[in-house]
């Protein structure tokens, strides 16, 4: 497994991991339900949601197959797949300076990318400091449609 910790500024609430010739766009995709699964996905691109409108602390992790299902202490996971054509993937913010942004190598191919969200009930009053951090965890996988595997507790 590779780990990653990033910082990545979530501006509008949201970052973004993307196969770096991807020309999706994610303005269609964050309907009502991407919103509230905070997890939107576009032709190579998928769309983290976030608590925070600041930077965050993102675990990025590269693994051989899917992880086991620690839920336990989330208050957020959902699935759903990312199709890479060419590589490397892109992890930014989407005000980010694209041409700057961190890029992993990633080989061709589908991957399943798991979110789980912690600490989103721990913000400030003012929204601006947190507990909450994101771990984004990508593994070979099949095409399936983003699901929820916890629901955030409202």
């Amino acid at each position: 497994m590779q780990s990653h910790k990033l910082e990545i500024f979530a501006d509008y609430f949201q970052f973004y991991l993307q196969d770096e010739s991807a020309e999706g766009d994610l303005s269609d995709a964050w309907d009502d339900d991407a919103v509230k699964r905070m997890f939107a996905v576009s032709t190579g691109i998928v769309g983290i949601g976030t608590a925070r409108n600041m930077d965050v602390p993102v675990s990025l992790e590269f693994l051989d197959a899917a992880p086991p299902e620690d839920f336990f202490n989330c208050d957020l996971v959902v699935e759903g797949s990312l199709l890479v054509s060419t590589g490397p993937l892109v992890v930014a913010g989407c005000t980010d300076y694209f041409p700057g942004a961190a890029r992993f190598p990633l080989e061709p191919g589908t991957y399943r990318v798991r979110l789980s969200c912690f600490g989103l009930d721990s913000l400030s009053e003012d929204g601006l400091d947190g507990e909450d951090h994101y771990r984004v965890q990508l593994w070979p996988g099949s095409m399936t449609e983003p699901t929820v595997l916890k629901q955030r507790a409202v």
